[in-house]
């Protein structure tokens, strides 16, 4: 018996086109995109502003329909599925980060991390143990009853992170996650970012424009003229391939 640990895709677009209308302009932004992210890799997605990274993570995401083209999530086809479909696969399936963390006001770390855990049905006792070993992790033990004005900036994004795990997803999808950030903490919160993905086994595509943090994921792809290129699986890449 093989002791290899299978592979499986959790995510798969297949000819990617999506299109705006501005006036009476067509802006083609993605253009027969192509893209597979296996379980356990870490991809770093490039390219330069305006070329179409929100747009692809959106799609990914299901919460952006594409003009044409197939989205597959654990190999289910979800490009015709319905809102309600699509919502609960967004809550089990997917956890989302972006550049602003987006965090309830009203609420401290703590619950702002139980809360998804609470809507998809946990209980509080198990969603507060989750919350606390999610917050701990991300090295916000001491910080659980803040609220998000009493924090810092890397601080909130380190709860954002835990929040988006929250539900145990199998794929993540970062947009920026730490553009928002000064250098140092920059590459604090990504290195506690990387940990916990790879501690939690689960999937991550993240864009980002930081050559640095490019290098330390499994795969980089680069978004150019609407078209996806593989631009290679370690090492710094140039800053004319990367841009």
């Amino acid at each position: 018996m093989s002791n290899e640990t299978q592979t499986t895709t959790v995510l798969q677009l297949k000819k990617i086109s999506k299109s705006f209308r501005q006036g009476e302009q067509k802006l083609d932004v993605l253009n027969g995109v192509d893209f597979s992210i296996n379980s356990g890799e870490i991809i770093a997605l490039t390219g330069p502003s305006g070329s179409g990274k929100s747009t692809l993570l959106q799609i990914a995401g299901l919460l952006e329909t594409p003009t044409s083209g197939e989205i597959f999530i654990n190999e289910q086809n979800c490009s015709k599925t319905n809102d309600g479909l699509r919502t609960l696969l967004r809550r089990d399936f997917l956890g989302f980060v972006y550049q602003y963390h987006n965090l309830l006001p009203d609420f401290n770390a703590l619950e702002n991390v139980m809360l998804p855990q609470l809507i998809a049905g946990r209980t509080k006792k198990a969603a507060k143990e989750r919350a606390r070993w999610l917050l701990d992790r991300m090295n916000m033990s001491h910080r659980l009853k803040h609220r998000p004005a009493e924090m810092s900036g890397g601080e909130q994004q380190r709860v954002a992170i835990a929040r988006a795990l929250a539900n145990a997803p199998k794929l993540l999808l970062a947009d920026e996650p730490t553009g928002n950030l000064d250098p140092k903490t920059s590459d604090i919160v990504f290195a506690e970012l990387i940990n916990i993905v790879r501690e939690t086994g689960l999937s991550a595509l993240i864009a980002t424009h930081n050559m640095e943090l490019a290098a330390q994921m499994d795969r980089k792809v680069r978004l150019s003229d609407g078209k996806l290129i593989n631009t290679g699986i370690s090492g710094l890449i140039s800053e004319q391939n990367f841009y």
